[in-house]
């Protein structure tokens, strides 16, 4: 590998972050379109800004045998925003990437098995959290990023932010579900997080800057799943 051709891809993988937050990608994507065009500079010996459409061709092949259509599909569309924004070129397509179509059902729990997760759910935080994702229909991203402000009592509605493609909604707010939000603030009584992490404890939940890690919050899920014999793959275990 030559040191010029790392410190230019620097630069340009540099610009490419910088376009990727201007346009106002969500988080994930900003990251998901960075690896794609890392793993491009890996590939070519960090010299990106000279390939062919052939050389693309050979390159997303070989990565069609590595990897799933939905990581490669990512990763095509990495490698298209960095030519049109970033090098300012005409992107050509690549006729390869196009995933077979599929129709796929997904896995619902029933209220019994929801019932008998939350009971297997020790740690209090993770309990009312996957109470809360499954009564409200949530995303665990979008659980975890709730806030006291979202919570509406005089309209029993929860204002959900930044969901999916960057909009806002509005869900019904059970009472059920409220009741137990509110035993559970009583418990960290955190200004603004509703789903502080635990790292200093509870006592000190309310100093949290953060919300629960949602690594740690899929890592728990899969571990009561396994230990109820539950078949099916959850929400926020992906």
């Amino acid at each position: 590998m030559k040191a010029r051709n790392k410190d230019q891809f620097n630069y340009y993988y540099s610009c490419h972050l910088q376009h990727l937050k201007l346009k106002g990608l969500q988080p994930k994507t900003v990251s998901a379109y960075g690896r794609a065009i890392r793993r491009l500079g890996e590939c070519f010996d960090y010299s990106i800004d000279t390939l062919t459409q052939d050389q693309l061709l050979d390159y997303f092949s070989t990565r069609l045998e590595q990897s799933s259509w939905s990581t490669l599909k990512l990763d095509l569309y990495g490698v298209k925003f960095f030519y049109l924004h970033v090098l300012k070129r005409d992107w050509v397509d690549i006729p390869v990437i196009k995933p077979p179509k599929t129709k796929r059902i997904p896995d619902i729990i029933t209220v019994d098995e929801a019932q008998c997760l939350f009971m297997a759910t020790r740690k209090v935080s993770y309990r009312v959290l996957f109470f809360t994702l499954y009564s409200l229909g949530l995303r665990l991203s979008e659980g975890l990023r709730l806030s006291v402000g979202d919570i509406c009592t005089s309209s029993l509605r929860v204002h959900v932010r930044d969901a999916k493609g960057n909009k806002d909604r509005l869900v019904p707010l059970p009472t059920s579900t409220l009741y137990v939000l509110r035993r559970f603030w009583a418990l960290h009584r955190h200004p603004t997080l509703l789903f502080p992490n635990r790292k200093r404890g509870l006592e000190k939940a309310h100093l949290a800057d953060t919300p629960l890690d949602k690594g740690g919050v899929q890592c728990a899920m899969a571990a009561v799943v396994k230990s109820m014999g539950l078949k099916k793959r959850l929400a926020a275990t992906r």
